[in-house]
């Protein structure tokens, strides 16, 4: 085996255990073909291995390339965050600050965040992540972090946003035609919109409201978006943020005395990057901006916040 192996060698075998082809991991990765399979063919004899093997369907990965993905995904990971820093070297708030969010918090609430932040920081530059895997923080695949579950880690710079209130909401059309449901039990006779493969609030839901469930869901998918535009479109009745809600006249909000979830939110970032001008711009305005969502109060100033942060995240 060879040592000393070139990140560009694991790039390209990560492009085409992607895209499933040498031409597709060059597209993506802006190369040429035979160098993508340069590339591959090269790494293959370094490690001494077979990574991929030719089908009709293009090319597949072995065993082998399969336990060395997560290896190569650390070290794109490490990567992009050293490409970041760099970027941001010198004084002032500028560079690259990569922010993971859920879907629906990343679509529906952090654009005007955002739009402000740049506004005020022109020569920054905003990555958003969107996604309901909780990225980590520690190995940088994200330097702030909007979550709906308190952080455990001790070297996580941590402030808490408030609760984001979930509740039963359905479209008046849809009402119209099926009629409006007083009690849980009456979900049975209406088109529930829910998850495939629940996340763990909704499990924890299902134990307080034994009736809700993956068995008693008409529409069923894993995507908080999908599930708001099957909501929105009139199609049954779902679980969504009442603060969203309340934007459309046309969404009516359901047993909210029977019927209320609380997502514990925070901003979240490694307690390194506290002192980067970039990532304390991002912080204090995620913050700020998501407790006007919220409607939580405010902590004054940077210094404030920042404090706020560090007494929160270890209390």
């Amino acid at each position: 085996m060879t040592s000393n192996i070139g990140w560009e060698l694991y790039r390209s075998f990560l492009g085409v255990l992607r895209e499933g082809s040498l031409s597709g991991a060059a597209r993506a990765l802006g190369i040429t073909q035979p160098t993508a399979g340069r590339h591959v063919a090269a790494l293959e004899e370094a490690l001494g291995v077979v990574l991929f093997t030719r089908s009709q369907i293009g090319l597949l990965p072995t065993e082998v390339a399969l336990a060395l993905q997560t290896h190569a995904e650390a070290m794109e990971s490490t990567a992009a965050s050293l490409e970041r820093a760099a970027s941001s070297h010198g004084a002032g708030v500028r560079g690259v600050v990569r922010v993971s969010a859920s879907e629906v918090m990343g679509v529906e609430v952090l654009p005007p965040i955002v739009a402000r932040l740049r506004e005020a920081h022109p020569a920054l530059k905003v990555e958003l992540v969107l996604t309901n895997r909780v990225q980590d923080l520690l190995r940088r695949e994200a330097e702030i972090a909007v979550r709906m579950v308190r952080p455990k880690q001790e070297q996580l710079v941590a402030r808490r946003i408030g609760n984001i209130e979930l509740g039963f909401h359905a479209h008046r059309d849809y009402l119209a035609r099926h009629g409006t449901p007083r009690k849980l039990e009456a979900l049975a006779a209406h088109a529930v919109i829910g998850y495939d493969q629940p996340p763990a609030f909704v499990r924890k839901a299902g134990k307080a409201w034994p009736g809700y469930g993956r068995d008693a869901f008409s529409l069923r998918t894993d995507s908080d978006l999908a599930q708001l535009a099957l909501i929105r479109a009139g199609a049954g009745i779902g679980i969504c943020q009442v603060g969203l809600a309340r934007r459309s006249d046309a969404l009516v909000r359901l047993m909210p005395r029977t019927f209320s979830m609380k997502l514990d939110t925070w901003v979240t970032m490694h307690e390194d990057l506290r002192h980067s001008p970039r990532c304390r711009a991002a912080f204090d305005a995620l913050v700020e901006g998501l407790q006007q969502y919220v409607g939580a109060p405010e902590v004054a100033g940077t210094e404030g916040k920042m404090a706020a942060a560090r007494t929160q995240a270890t209390e």
